[in-house]
């Protein structure tokens, strides 16, 4: 067993303080979104850990890319009918978090996920490239395939079949939005005594802010 027990770090680049936080987290979140990309704090800032309840009773990790956020809440896209996109649909309380290392900053988000307006769906996927969108037809993303050749020799087929073609939107492939009831800032601060704060909707949609013990 190898013994990690002297990996350690200091947190010193920043605080977060009561004084210096606004009333809604969608406006901390869009300013730590944005220093992240200024200090370049991951090869992709927008990159997040979706947690989901799989229909077997296990959580499940993966790492998506987040797509839009706004007032009501946060854009991505999958497959509906992938591991993850059946999850969502059966159990929807999901989890978002994001980690920045570069700027010592996490940032986790309890929601409720809904699919987004088909038209939404629609216009982003016309805005990926050609080849994204062949690869969300050809994949029949979380199911048991042969090799590697089926997807490439499907790849290919489809590529013919669409060649000077509108390549439209499948209908089992389309957008998620997680609307936040939690939304919790941490920012590493020396010697563990971490600071976080986090944001709880209350009936009235107002958001209660409260500091946690790290």
């Amino acid at each position: 067993m190898k013994d990690l027990s002297n990996y350690r770090k200091s947190y010193e680049k920043s605080e977060l303080l009561e004084n210096q936080i606004p009333e809604d987290p969608i406006n901390l979140f869009h300013k730590w979104f944005y220093e992240a990309e200024e200090f370049n704090a991951a090869d992709e800032v927008n990159a997040m850990t979706v947690s989901t309840i799989g229909t077997d009773g296990f959580p499940k990790s993966r790492v998506v890319l987040l797509k839009k956020f706004n007032e009501e809440g946060f854009v991505f896209y999958t497959n509906y009918n992938s591991e993850k996109g059946q999850s969502i649909l059966n159990n929807p309380n999901v989890c978002l978090s994001f980690f920045w290392p570069t700027v010592e900053r996490q940032i986790i988000i309890k929601g409720v996920a809904e699919k987004l307006e088909a038209t939404l769906s629609d216009n982003y996927f016309a805005s990926r490239p050609d080849g994204s969108k062949l690869g969300a037809i050809v994949s029949p993303q979380s199911e048991v395939i042969p090799n590697r050749e089926f997807l490439e020799n499907n790849l290919k087929q489809l590529e013919k079949e669409f060649e000077g073609k509108e390549i439209l939107r499948p209908k089992n492939w389309g957008g998620f939005l997680v609307r936040p009831v939690s939304v919790e800032f941490w920012q590493g601060r020396p010697n563990r005594l971490h600071d976080r704060i986090r944001y709880q909707l209350q009936e009235g949609f107002d958001w209660k802010i409260e500091r946690l013990s790290p």
